[in-house]
């Protein structure tokens, strides 16, 4: 049985930074493009970052410069690095997988995804 399991997660300073990870199982991570989403409350989810099987890196504008998606196929783990956090940044994330078809195509549940994350919760807060 496939899983992602997020984690870093937790409560930051505004400015301050975090690292998620989000770790694979039961299926072949390196043939999937991976994306991460978040959803704030009372708001929809929102793609945000993507990463497809050859490494390239695709941002919304709302988090360019400030995030980066990374990835170990060694290790079956995508990652997250967050910088210079927001309030707004409050939400919860979750990592998706899709297989790769030739260029990203971002998802944005578990619908979409065809491997969906446990969520991790990041509060932004002073």
């Amino acid at each position: 049985e496939a899983h992602l399991v997020e984690s870093g997660g937790g409560l930051v300073q505004p400015g301050g930074s975090l690292r998620l990870s989000c770790t694979a199982s039961g299926f072949t991570f390196g043939s999937y493009d991976m994306n991460w989403v978040r959803q704030a409350p009372g708001k929809g989810p929102e793609w945000f970052s993507g990463i497809d099987t050859r490494a390239e890196r695709y941002y919304s504008d709302s988090v360019k410069g400030r995030f980066t998606i990374s990835r170990d196929n060694a290790k079956n783990t995508l990652y997250l690095q967050m910088n210079n956090l927001k309030p707004e940044n409050t939400a919860v994330y979750t990592c998706g997988g899709r297989p790769h078809i030739g260029t990203l195509v971002a998802c944005r549940n578990r619908i979409e995804c065809q491997y969906w994350g446990q969520r991790t919760q990041v509060t932004v807060s002073s």
